[in-house]
């Protein structure tokens, strides 16, 4: 077994045209396929995940769920996620990105199906759960064959453009609750949800059809077939690869419980401590949507402008500020509703570079387990947010859990970044 080490062999592209369509100028029609399948398949995702914290009031009323049990179950979709992405990028670098992808899409579309038939709360437990692992996976597959399908002078636009797909799905899922609730009884409205959940498993035909497996990683694989030196699950935590497992995990870990904190409860904090019916935070939440679709797509301009770390940096600050007014002062909720804008803004672009940087901090061998492991990792203790936000919340109010798991969340985020390197530009190689 060889290790690998992250700083040999580093090139770097020049970025001379920095405008945000660029990348999709120039490309030829392979990249457009795989980053049009990619974008739907963010959509798709965050559709899915979106949907349980919009329905969370509505299963705490019919089966008389407290807040803490019910942000369990976004908890344990998230840990299992966290599974699900080690998982799905080990797979990745040993059948294919595109592969894995097809798997675990229809692996989380089924058991979304399952959450809408599920009868009392501990079935719909187990069913998102399991459910997570597909979702966790789907991400690690297609965040790194998008990042080796793009050029590395285009990969953070490219990419980060990709990563606003989350917020068209954010916004599908709104629509449906704003669409389902009005037309049915909220006890019938939340498994039709659920059901929707499941058309990401449409796409597999058009990934089938369309999408290759990216050079880099063919012959990467090829390389480690003949050699017979195939990567190991664990070879992401020896040599001089651990410390950048390790920071970027630390990392992963604060820009996710950020997010998650605010987001999950958000929902729940504008019907029951703002006292909005459910239709009615539709406006609410839409704001908060169009300021997360900006975000991202300012983010993915950034991450190429002025680098990963500086776009880290600057947002994780600017998230702190704005949920800090949003859930402290004594607003008006049209006031509250124009600080959704900025909120959405600050909790969500950074991901634009994200899924970028982990591509070149690690070599194409170890990319998708190391991606993988990182990125979820963050997720899976980010999920301890939603749980303990909710058990919070049962001696404090919901807007100060949020404040305090959100802000201790975007510190760790802004240090770990810190002391990671800055990979913009960076040209991959199949090592």
């Amino acid at each position: 077994m060889t290790t690998a080490d992250p700083n040999q062999r580093i090139e770097r592209a020049e970025i001379e045209d920095t405008s945000l369509l660029a990348f999709y100028r120039d490309m030829n029609a392979p990249e457009r396929r795989t980053f049009w399948a990619c974008a739907a398949g963010w959509a798709l995702d965050g559709m899915d995940f979106m949907i349980y914290p919009l329905v969370i009031g509505t299963i705490i009323a019919l089966w008389k769920v407290d807040a803490a049990s019910a942000g369990l179950a976004g908890t344990v979709t998230l840990l299992a996620s966290a599974i699900g992405g080690w998982l799905g990028g080990y797979l990745s670098d040993h059948i294919g990105r595109v592969r894995t992808l097809q798997i675990t899409i229809i692996w989380f579309s089924f058991f979304s199906l399952v959450c809408a038939v599920v009868q009392n709360f501990d079935q719909l437990l187990i069913a998102r759960a399991v459910l997570g692992l597909g979702f966790g996976g789907e991400w690690a597959a297609g965040a790194v064959l998008m990042g080796e399908a793009i050029r590395p002078q285009y990969r953070g636009r490219a990419v980060g453009s990709v990563q606003s797909g989350w917020a068209v799905g954010w916004g599908l899922a709104v629509l449906s609750q704003a669409i389902l609730f009005s037309a049915l009884p909220p006890e019938t409205a939340w498994r039709w949800m659920f059901v929707i959940g499941a058309l990401p498993a449409l796409l597999v035909f058009y990934i089938r059809r369309s999408v290759t497996e990216p050079e880099i990683a063919a012959e990467a694989r090829a390389k480690q077939a003949a050699s017979g030196d195939r990567p190991a699950l664990w070879e992401i935590f020896s040599g001089p690869i651990l410390k950048t497992t390790i920071l970027a995990s630390l990392m992963a870990t604060g820009c996710q419980g950020g997010y998650y904190a605010v987001t999950f409860w958000v929902p729940q904090f504008l019907t029951k401590e703002r006292h909005l019916s459910i239709v009615g935070s539709t406006g609410y939440l839409s704001t908060l949507i169009i300021g997360s679709f900006i975000g991202y797509l300012t983010g993915a301009w950034l991450a190429d402008r002025i680098g990963r770390r500086n776009l880290f940096l600057i947002f994780s600050i600017g998230a702190m500020a704005v949920v800090l007014l949003y859930t402290q002062l004594p607003l008006t909720n049209e006031i509250l509703w124009v600080l959704g804008f900025p909120l959405g803004f600050f909790a969500s672009g950074y991901f634009s570079g994200i899924g970028a940087f982990l591509t070149e901090l690690y070599p194409t061998r170890l990319r998708g387990s190391g991606q993988g492991f990182c990125y979820n990792f963050g997720r899976g203790i980010g999920a301890l947010f939603p749980f303990l936000v909710g058990s919070l919340s049962a001696t404090t109010s919901l807007a100060n859990a949020i404040a305090m798991f959100a802000v201790v969340a975007y510190a760790l985020f802004f240090i770990a970044a810190f002391a990671l390197p800055e990979t913009r530009g960076r040209v991959l190689h199949a090592d």
